[in-house]
């Protein structure tokens, strides 16, 4: 006798101790399909809604997150790892960007456009069901970012998350029901990424997906996407530059490095894990740096006063130690911090010297506490280094002239940049990269017109003109 189907399951575990912190049912291609249709159904009842009404629903969602930040904010600690003052600052992201989206949907404007024989005006409509599927690196705010601007513009969102951090979006979700939104307007379907993530990509319903993940995964996504003519935005990988000139405040900017690739365990598109120092300086910024990454605080994401946590799995952690030379080899471990022993998913703060520039782990994207130190000579040469990758999302740059400054952030080829600092993400400024890092651009003003299709209409004033 063949034994029933067992329903597929998603163990989420605790990335610090190991263990299974809850089971979630994974949801299934005709789940999908299923919440596509209410989705589509909740969604014209949203759109139908005045703007100052879905403004106000979206304040009140931003206030109920807020009532419950450290709910959320514990939660994103146990399922990824996170040092208790990031999940506070994601969960605060969260309750930022609905409250900024909702100032927005009264702003949403089209335009009117002088041409001769009447009057042309556009304007912006929803397009409908949005997927958005969220990485684990940053599962609270990162599914903000696609789904707030989509609620703003009128649209119903579902959400899918990794498959392992999928428990502060269910609990979003319910957040959304909680403060009046209505009911199948904003899903969850956690789900494994063949099955689940695929089926909300080649579902007809749905009209754009907003992916946040691996390049490779990306340009899939891309192409599936491509046969249904559907829109996409794509937030993909980086190796961001962290470029050091000899005329800057050496003691400032090495004090800054550390925490620019070891913020979430160096799982962050954003990290700066190529550090370029100009060649005068490059000693100097060694002897700076050393002490620096030595003294991060590495443990227990609870404690408030731990810097970095665990990385959030065991592939994660074996890819880590896969682009490290074993000891005694040429650029193997010229600064090293400490990691608790035992159960967990510890990894070093690590960073590498003496490495070729084309070396694996000077190109590749890592996605771990581990940064390499490269030398240069001059600004061309900076520039150079700079853009010798792939990728292109974000990056910094440490000098004290104003000239170089401007110079370099327009010769880098990069989506954001900084100089003087490492902040890459404002929910009130664009986001997004160059080349493989993706394409389109997340938050800032502009967002909510990315969920909108543009409709341009003539009003002929001659009566029964047929000029085209």
């Amino acid at each position: 006798m063949t034994a029933p189907d067992v329903p597929d399951v998603l163990d989420v575990l605790n990335p610090a101790t190991e263990e299974v912190i809850a089971t979630v049912p994974a949801a299934t291609a005709a789940d999908v399909d299923t919440a596509v249709a209410r989705a589509a159904a909740a969604q014209r009842i949203w759109a139908a809604l005045a703007p100052a009404d879905r403004a106000r629903l979206l304040r009140r969602f931003a206030v109920t997150v807020d009532e419950h930040l450290e709910e959320l904010a514990l939660l994103e600690v146990r399922e990824a790892g996170h040092v208790l003052g990031n999940a506070r600052w994601e969960a605060g992201n969260v309750r930022d960007l609905l409250d900024y989206s909702a100032g927005g949907v009264e702003r949403l404007t089209g335009r009117q456009i002088p041409v001769p024989g009447g009057i042309d005006v556009t304007f912006l409509e929803p397009l409908g069901v949005v997927g958005v599927i969220a990485p684990w690196n940053f599962p609270l705010p990162i599914a903000a970012w696609g789904a707030a601007p989509a609620l703003a513009a009128g649209n119903a969102v579902l959400l899918k998350p990794a498959e392992t951090t999928p428990l502060t979006a269910l609990r979003l979700a319910g957040l959304a029901v909680e403060a009046g939104l209505p009911e199948h307007l904003f899903q969850v379907l956690p789900g494994r990424g063949p099955v689940a993530g695929a089926a909300l990509v080649d579902h007809p319903g749905v009209a754009k997906i907003v992916f946040t993940g691996s390049a490779g995964v990306g340009r899939a996504v891309m192409a599936r996407c491509a046969t249904h003519m559907k829109r996409v935005t794509l937030e993909l990988g980086g190796k961001s530059p962290n470029i050091v000139f000899a005329d800057a405040d050496l003691e400032a900017a090495a004090l800054a490095a550390p925490m620019s690739f070891l913020d979430n365990s160096g799982q962050d598109c954003c990290a700066r894990t190529r550090i370029l120092v100009q060649r005068g300086a490059y000693d100097r910024f060694l002897e700076l740096l050393a002490p620096a990454v030595e003294k991060v605080v590495v443990g227990d994401p609870g404690d408030e006063q731990t810097q970095m946590g665990p990385l959030i799995s065991r592939a994660q952690l074996d890819r880590v130690r896969s682009y490290v030379p074993e000891d005694g080899t040429a650029g193997a471990g010229a600064i090293r911090g400490s990691a608790p022993d035992g159960p967990g998913f510890w990894y070093p703060p690590t960073v590498l010297t003496g490495l070729a520039p084309d070396a694996p782990a000077a190109t590749e994207e890592i996605f771990g506490p581990v940064a390499v130190v490269l030398p240069f000579d001059d600004e061309a040469d900076a520039v150079r280094l700079a853009n010798a990758t792939d990728y292109g999302l974000s990056g910094s740059l440490w000098t004290r002239d104003v000239g170089r400054a401007l110079r370099v952030s327009q010769a880098v080829q990069a989506g954001n940049l900084s100089v003087n600092s490492h902040a890459s993400v404002r929910y009130w400024t664009p986001f997004g990269g160059y080349k493989h890092s993706g394409i389109g651009r997340e938050l800032g003003p502009d967002a909510l017109a990315a969920f909108t299709e543009t409709k341009n209409v003539f009003i002929s004033s001659v009566p029964g003109s047929t000029e085209g």
